[in-house]
Parts: C-alpha cells; sequence; structure tokens
C-alpha cells in the first residue's frame, strides 16, 4: 500500500516549464487520501524554503539532488545538511576554480541559495564544446556532477536523490515498499536503479536514450506528460 509519494519536480510536477492547474489538483487529491507528497528535486535550499511557504500541503522537500532536506517544523522550517562541511567548503574552493577556468560561464541565478551543490543553467552551455570542457574540467578535479532537465549541477560528497530517499524513509520509519517516485530526468537515476516503485512520466522519452538506468514503469501518450501522468497514474491505483 503506498504510504508516501516522492517526485522530481521539473518536468514531473511543472509543465511547460511552470507549475499549473494540475499541480494543485495533484496536491488536492492526495491531501483528500492523507498521503504525503516529497518533492525530491535539483533545485536549491531557497526553492525548498519557496515551496515550503507557499504549499502548505508540502511538508518536507529533498534539494540539491539529494544533499539537504528542507522542513516545516510547526511555524518554523528547518535544515538538515546531507553532508560533511569539509565537502561544503571544498566546493565552495572549487566554485572559485570554476569561475578562473570558465569566466564566461555564470552559475545559476539560483546559486546563492545553494549550499550543497552549485548550477549551471543548460541553456548557457548550447555550444557541445564547452559543455564537454566544462565535464573534462569536473572530471579532473574530482566533482560529482549530473544534468537535469534546467541545470548542469555538480557537488562534493556522496549526494544523490536515492540516498537522501533511503535516509528520509528511515527517519519517518516507512518501507521503501510503502513508497512511489515519479521522474523524467537523468538525475533520477538513483530512484530508477535502486527504488523499486519507479515510474517514469511520458515525457522521459526525452531522454530515455541517454539512461543507463529506467524506472520500472514508463507512462505513455501525450495525457501522461508531466502532472497529468502523475495524478492519472494515481487516481488508478488510489
Amino acid at each position: 500500500m503506498i504510504k508516501i509519494v516522492l517526485s522530481d519536480f521539473d518536468g514531473t510536477l511543472t509543465f511547460k516549464e511552470g507549475l499549473s492547474p494540475i499541480f494543485f489538483d495533484l496536491l488536492s487529491f492526495l491531501e483528500k487520501k492523507n498521503i504525503p507528497l516529497v518533492i525530491v528535486t535539483g533545485r536549491s535550499l531557497s526553492w525548498g524554503h519557496f515551496l515550503l511557504t507557499h504549499f502548505p500541503y508540502l511538508k518536507d522537500v529533498i534539494v540539491e539532488g539529494g544533499g539537504a532536506i528542507v522542513s516545516r517544523q510547526g511555524k518554523f522550517i528547518t535544515e538538515e545538511c546531507l553532508i560533511s562541511q569539509n565537502e561544503v567548503e571544498r566546493l565552495s574552493e572549487f566554485c572559485h576554480q570554476f569561475k578562473v577556468k570558465f569566466p564566461n560561464v555564470p552559475l545559476s541565478v539560483d546559486s546563492f541559495g545553494r549550499k550543497t551543490d552549485r548550477a549551471v543553467e543548460l541553456h548557457d552551455l548550447q555550444d557541445g564544446t564547452l559543455f564537454h570542457h566544462i565535464e573534462d574540467f569536473l572530471h579532473e578535479k574530482k566533482i560529482n556532477f549530473s544534468t537535469s532537465n534546467v541545470h548542469l549541477n555538480f557537488w562534493c560528497g556522496e549526494v544523490s536523490k536515492f540516498k537522501a530517499v533511503e535516509y528520509y524513509l528511515k527517519q519517518k520509519n516507512l518501507a521503501e515498499s510503502e513508497g512511489m517516485f515519479f521522474g523524467d530526468s537523468l538525475n533520477d537515476q538513483t530512484m530508477f536503479k535502486d527504488f523499486h516503485n519507479s515510474v517514469g512520466v511520458a515525457n522521459i522519452s526525452e531522454v530515455m536514450d541517454r539512461l543507463i538506468f529506467k524506472p520500472k514503469l514508463i507512462l505513455q501518450g501525450a495525457e501522461n506528460i508531466g502532472p497529468h501522468g502523475v495524478l492519472a497514474h494515481l487516481k488508478s491505483i488510489l
């Protein structure tokens, strides 16, 4: 029995790069079923604060690709960093090196609100040669990275969506079998690999040929794109 829903944000809960009425329908449906939704996103700590502030039904958001958890505790919002302070400091030092190496590549506008990772907007990396140069530099400096629908994210330490979800479920005394994860992106692959109840919304077809690990179930058809697919599938099983 599903007791918790976990979901990627961009492309999975957003539609045409923004929140649509279907997202609110999804929140309402889960609230009526008394099933919590935990967003598991590559977006920043500051975005985690935004989501909790603007959507009261949300109680926890896993952000920065699994680097931190933002939670609502009564009237207060708390942060839990899932990597060591040494890794946070090493990332900060690398960012200075990155800016020297690539002075014309800005960090994403939300990087000021990030702690456990940084990001570069993919639209700033349209030049494929530049993208490969950055990848080579990240490899050289032993910095981990992945791409989402909107960002190239990079970080230090052992950070993944699955590792954060595994930790979160343990804290909530929930078994993995009691959760279901929805995603559509390359940076969802740790969940597709290790989380049994994983579902890809229909627009995952855009990156299917680049996925090493695929979700256990893949939704098909234009009616199952993004949040439409999430809500339709949940209605079919709950």
